[in-house]
């Protein structure tokens, strides 16, 4: 059975399964992995420490997408139940909400807990995220409209980013901004609208000659 595979071998990748889909309704975790390898990684992503919520939440999205994997659908309803309820108990109990719809890479680490909406329609590898943050849409009636975060982005505490954007890769988003237009790779972006430091520019050197006597 797929579902039985794909708990300790890596998924075959799929062309057509390249852009993430926005409305759950297959398998979105790292091909590449097995998801005991992927469950491996998390933990040791949380420095082995199984009290951290973000571990929680992470763990709870990757059974979510797992589940997908199990046809027919009523063979799946047991394990839905399964995954309503602790994606219920993390958000509840910790402020931490990742809908499996969120395709998420590989070892995202979301630090403390608390007002921690991420809503997206992808969410790279080695992202690190900070409380308080939210990823979603900009308008209501838009809500296919979410952001794209690129590889190794680094959010601060407070941050929002919102709308069809996407965040390059190595970007490093302060806290309380808010973003909402795309950034290039190796950002760096601060305020309300969220714009990009620029370089301080340095004085041009002064070349002091001596003349000879």
């Amino acid at each position: 059975m797929k579902f039985l595979k794909s708990l300790f071998h890596p998924r075959p990748v799929d062309p057509s399964h390249e852009e993430p889909s926005l409305d759950g309704t297959r398998n979105q975790n790292p091909p590449s992995l097995s998801l005991i390898d992927l469950v491996r990684e998390d933990f040791a992503t949380y420095d082995r420490n199984p009290f951290e919520p973000g571990l929680w939440a992470v763990l709870v999205h990757r059974f979510g997408n797992w589940r997908m994997d199990i046809e027919p659908r009523i063979l799946r309803l047991p394990f839905s139940v399964t995954y309503g309820a602790l994606y219920s108990a993390v958000k509840l109990g910790v402020g931490i909400d990742v809908p499996y719809s969120t395709q998420v890479g590989r070892r995202l680490r979301i630090w403390h807990h608390g007002g921690i909406v991420l809503s997206a329609r992808s969410i790279g590898d080695d992202v690190h995220v900070r409380h308080n943050t939210t990823f979603g849409i900009v308008r209501r009636d838009r809500e296919d409209d979410k952001p794209t975060i690129g590889n190794r982005v680094e959010v601060g505490t407070g941050a929002a980013i919102l709308g069809d954007i996407r965040v390059g890769d190595d970007t490093v988003i302060g806290a309380n901004a808010v973003v909402i237009r795309d950034c290039e790779p190796h950002s760096t972006l601060v305020g309300v609208p969220a714009k990009p430091l620029r370089p301080k520019s340095r004085p041009p050197k002064t070349i002091h000659i001596v003349e000879g006597d």
